[in-house]
């Protein structure tokens, strides 16, 4: 018996589900709203520790639509998706399970996967994509800021690093649904300076102390760089899956180095545990050098520029270096987000 009108006669949703998750889920409810009649099939080994019984009850508790089926399959064969033997014996298996479950020949394959496609072409099938973005509103807080995408802006002062930020991050909102949620992330350092030029100048009963009368310790750089990436943090837990940051750790050492004359390693460790995923360099060329009383000047800009630049390169950072007019930055910032976007997430298989 079918029901429902959906597009498609009879879909296939095949996966582990180990264990199922809400990605998994809207997986699954968006076949069922675009087939008549939907067969999951669990493909489980027997060396995993979810009992296939057990991941088979849960789904079908799940989703008690009368026109989905979940089926369970023991499928002890490789991973290997280059292999036409692996890929007949695994298939196999998969048409073991739509034999328990019945029903007319498979002619939709949904998958979040790359092998999605090649899937449904060997059952002669459509394959329906269905982009792990969307299932994003479903996931809970910890886990959005683990899968973020966190892009950093870096650059020598009076180079336009916040006004990218801010312009990038207003692009991606614009574009509504998901992206409504994306925010970034101010500079925490900029907020510390100011702070400790306040507490200084009050202690000295001296408002005339400027940033050049003070001494600056190394533990001051660990503690601007942790608030940074808590910041972060904070952030991503309630943004979309992109997170743009202006400044992070990278950026904190090569500071540490202009003021100390030394690296951190207390930074350094910060920097190494950061998830960040693309670094955008805003070059010093065609932007005016604005004197706002807390910047350097001219000469260290452009050293700073080249510092970043320097250890960019030497620690085979991902980065895009972006220069010309505002529009210009932008367009090459967003275009290089989009391509970071489109490789998607990728997790190891389990056994």
């Amino acid at each position: 018996m079918t029901h429902g009108h959906g597009a498609h006669r009879h879909g296939l949703v095949v996966g582990k589900f180990y264990p199922p998750h809400a990605g998994h889920h809207h997986l699954i409810d968006t076949a069922a709203a675009a087939c008549r009649r939907v067969t999951v099939v669990v493909a489980a080994s027997t060396v995993e520790s979810v009992p296939l019984a057990l991941r088979v009850a849960w789904l079908r508790e799940a989703h008690p639509q009368p026109h989905v089926e979940v089926v369970p399959v023991v499928d002890d064969v490789e991973i290997d998706y280059g292999s036409d033997g692996v890929w007949d014996a695994h298939v196999a298996a998969f048409r073991q399970g739509l034999a328990l479950a019945g029903g007319p020949p498979v002619d939709a394959v949904f998958s979040s996967e790359a092998y999605g496609p090649e899937l449904a072409r060997r059952f002669g099938a459509a394959h329906v994509p269905v982009d792990p973005v969307a299932c994003w509103r479903w996931l809970s807080p910890p886990v959005r800021a683990h899968l973020a995408r966190r892009v950093v802006v870096v650059g020598a002062e009076s180079t336009g690093t916040t006004t990218l930020a801010r312009a990038l991050a207003a692009r991606y909102a614009a574009r509504g649904g998901v992206w409504a949620a994306t925010r970034w992330v101010p500079e925490y350092g900029r907020t510390y300076c100011e702070e400790k030029l306040a507490a200084a100048r009050r202690a000295a009963g001296d408002p005339g102390l400027w940033l050049d009368d003070l001494a600056w310790d190394s533990a001051e750089f660990t503690v601007i760089a942790e608030r940074q990436l808590a910041l972060e943090d904070a952030a991503a837990r309630a943004g979309s899956p992109l997170l743009v940051c202006d400044t992070d750790a990278f950026a904190t050492t090569v500071w540490h180095e202009r003021y100390t004359g030394g690296p951190s390693p207390d930074v350094e460790r910060l920097h190494a545990r950061a998830p960040h995923h693309l670094w955008l360099l805003t070059d010093p060329e065609g932007v005016a050098f604005e004197q706002d009383g807390w910047r350097d000047g001219e000469p260290v800009r452009l050293w700073m520029h080249g510092r970043f630049r320097e250890e960019l390169e030497r620690r085979g950072m991902p980065h895009v270096v972006v220069g010309g007019p505002h529009e210009e930055r932008v367009a090459a910032a967003e275009a290089a987000c989009d391509a970071l976007l489109a490789r998607g997430w990728d997790f190891a298989d389990p056994l």
